[in-house]
């Protein structure tokens, strides 16, 4: 079954049948962890680094900001018994779509937000695409893993 995340939304499933995808990602960061020994994993897509612009958008919706979601989606994998040290993780998105000349580096702050906490936290990325001016959407198959991407203008590629 297709799990749809939306824009500040989450899914995490251990359902072997489910595939967790999200579009459009511009300067938004998609954050896909996978737990191959349990087979359990799901993907984050998230808005904006830091929650302290909107403290009030924040406590109404958590997935918008890197701080308050990144946690958010680990825990809820280690629910369905994923352990960190055996987690994948993929990162995507992160581009300056509407402001190509990094006025305001949306893309690259969330990115950089993301790998402050990755760093306190210990947790390594495995693969990456991000940056540039293109939208991305991923998608996560839960029963094997495999991780695809599609750029604009371009065909979906097994990661």
């Amino acid at each position: 079954m297709k799990q749809i995340v939306g824009v500040a939304d989450m899914k995490v499933s251990n359902d072997l049948k489910d595939s967790v995808v999200t579009y459009s990602l511009g300067s938004c960061i998609g954050l896909v962890i996978y737990d191959p020994f349990v087979k359990a994993g799901g993907i984050l897509h998230y808005m904006l680094p830091d929650s302290s612009i909107d403290k009030t958008k924040a406590k109404i919706n958590p997935y918008m900001f890197a701080d308050t979601a990144i946690p958010r989606l680990f825990k809820q994998a280690y629910a369905f018994g994923a352990k960190k040290p055996r987690m994948d993780v993929y990162i995507a998105g992160g581009a300056e779509i509407l402001d190509q000349k990094g006025f305001f580096n949306i893309g690259k702050q969330n990115y950089m937000a993301l790998k402050k906490m990755f760093f306190k936290n210990n947790v390594l990325i495995n693969k990456q695409n991000v940056g540039g001016n293109v939208n991305r959407t991923i998608r996560l198959e839960i029963a094997t893993g495999d991780i695809y991407i599609k750029t604009s203008g371009s065909v979906e590629e097994k990661v």
